[in-house]
């Protein structure tokens, strides 16, 4: 057991330690000679690891030495500093509730934009940890109660906006995408939270199934898909009271230079969007970034974009025009060729080294990549499809 388990404030020895290795290996440092008995080197060496594992996903924590980090799998669960961010901008008001504080990264952007907030969370270790780093960071007005959720909220006054980030691993650890496998179950807590809050903000896996939760929680007014770096992080509802027959969905991407590309629609526009399919490849190649495609805007980002799909279960869209404001990748088609025996063995030779994806295609990425003899990298992305009328083709493309 170290001593972030029963929390205590590392003495001024150990936190000089700390900053002096926080760039050097913990496995590396635990394999030297440690023997000043001023220095926790266990509480250290957990400290050093932590924040290495956190520098791209906390780079604000990270930059404070006073902070103190939580064991590994906290780290893992806690939102990223980004979609923390994101949260921050869209939410404000007088009262806010976290009923899963964990870490507190979430806790501590949104509440921002708070009068007064309340970290709620079960684990002590992790309470205290919390007071102290909200104390270091400057935070004021904040409430910290132990407690599991369900019994903090039987005794919450009502406020503007609860959050909760539900536990998603079963009892044996391992991840769960589904409602009724969350813990706390937030399908039983809708009524109850929606008798205190205005607003019920719930933070899902990127895996989930947003159409099914829907249907179980009803009052779901809006969706958030958020990508950061074009890679699908977390799925947020948006709970309020009383009903609305148009929910908006933000297919978000955080890009690499923290701006923003939000693609905004309603599931009764992507019905009633008209939808060209092309008869032939345009000059470039356009890939919806992961949000627009787990929120399922097939038909929108056609029709906004004025765009051709390349078939109906390929999310894939070509135009000769040129689109900069595309939230996406752009790419300019090069050549396409179908899977013959000859056309492979003409790819052998002229490529080498390329970044394959398929996109409904009969054959997978690692087994064509094997047929192909291709190496991952280089300049050139190849797209193994379905075009047209049922035609499977090799797109070879550059971005452009």
């Amino acid at each position: 057991m170290t001593s972030i388990d029963n929390f205590r404030i590392p003495n001024i020895n150990t936190v000089t330690y700390i900053i002096e290795n926080k760039h050097v290996s913990a496995q590396k440092l635990a394999l030297q000679n440690n023997n000043n008995s001023n220095i926790d080197y266990a509480f250290a060496l957990q400290q050093i690891a932590g924040r290495q594992q956190s520098e791209q996903k906390l780079p604000f924590f990270c930059q404070n030495d006073k902070l103190i980090f939580p064991p590994k799998l906290n780290i893992e669960q806690c939102s990223s500093e980004a979609t923390a961010r994101y949260k921050q901008a869209h939410f404000k008001g007088k009262h806010f509730v976290d009923l899963t504080g964990g870490f507190g990264i979430d806790f501590y952007w949104m509440s921002q934009h708070y009068d007064e907030k309340i970290y709620v969370e079960q684990n002590p270790m992790l309470c205290q940890l919390a007071k102290h780093n909200f104390t270091s960071l400057g935070l004021t007005n904040f409430s910290i109660i132990q407690s599991d959720a369900q019994t903090a909220l039987s005794h919450l006054p009502e406020v503007d906006c609860i959050y909760i980030d539900p536990a998603r691993r079963n009892t044996a650890g391992e991840k769960t995408v589904f409602l009724t496998d969350c813990e706390p179950n937030v399908i039983q807590l809708v009524e109850q939270v929606l008798a205190k809050s205005n607003t019920f903000v719930i933070k899902l896996s990127p895996m989930l199934d947003i159409t099914s939760a829907i249907t179980q929680l009803k009052n779901v007014h809006e969706v958030h898909v958020v990508s950061v770096a074009n890679e699908c992080k977390e799925i947020l509802l948006v709970l309020k009271s009383g009903e609305t027959h148009h929910i908006q969905y933000y297919a978000v991407n955080i890009l690499k230079n923290k701006e923003l590309s939000i693609f905004q629609f309603t599931k009764e526009a992507e019905k009633e969007s008209v939808v060209r399919f092309c008869d032939k490849l345009g000059t470039y190649l356009y890939e919806p970034h992961a949000s627009i495609l787990k929120a399922g805007a097939f038909r929108s980002i056609s029709a906004r974009y004025n765009l051709q799909k390349l078939h109906p279960n390929t999310h894939l869209y070509t135009s000769d025009s040129y689109c900069e404001n595309f939230p996406g990748r752009i790419f300019s088609i090069e050549s396409s060729f179908d899977s013959s025996k000859l056309n492979i063995k003409k790819l052998k030779a002229s490529i080498q080294k390329a970044n394959l994806a398929t996109r409904n295609y009969p054959i997978k990425v690692e087994e064509l990549k094997k047929k192909l003899g291709l190496k991952d990298g280089g300049d050139y992305y190849l797209f193994a499809c379905t075009v047209g009328k049922n035609a499977h083709r090799i797109l070879v493309t550059k971005k452009s």
